[in-house]
């Protein structure tokens, strides 16, 4: 998959994309991070959440879920009814089956990263490059 077109501020090369948060869309919602720099391994997705804005909840069937907060604070809450508050640079993994909603507590912007997969880690594949 190549990056797509219709994100023209993200640069391309062989073998690789680069683009900014901005280069992937403006406002709240989703910044689609896999369409923009063509990512065909995983799911991944930028989210600017407003102040105040609370998710539905959901869950998936099969695509565990990996967040990371970038800015602002967030509340998760989970199907058995527990609330965890997430500060910038917070992970949280979810499986795919456990409910999940978010809500920004703060009083700016809140940016998570979400990225999905199913069917486990590749291993360590990394080769060094000769010279």
């Amino acid at each position: 998959m190549e990056a797509s077109t219709q994100y023209p501020n993200v640069t391309t090369g062989e073998g690789y994309a680069i683009g900014h948060l901005d280069d992937l869309g403006e406002g709240p919602g989703f910044r689609k991070v896999r369409r923009g720099l063509g990512v065909t391994a995983f799911g991944v997705n930028a989210i600017v959440l407003p102040a105040g804005y609370e998710s539905r909840a959901h869950h998936h069937d099969t695509q565990e879920e990996l967040y990371f907060v970038h800015s602002g604070t967030l509340e998760m809450e989970f199907g058995d009814g527990s609330v965890q508050r997430l500060s910038p640079g917070t992970f949280v993994r979810v499986d795919a089956t456990t409910e999940r909603r978010l809500r920004n507590i703060g009083d700016g912007d809140a940016i998570y990263v979400c990225a999905g997969g199913k069917d486990g880690y590749v291993g360590r594949d990394g080769r060094p490059v000769e010279g």
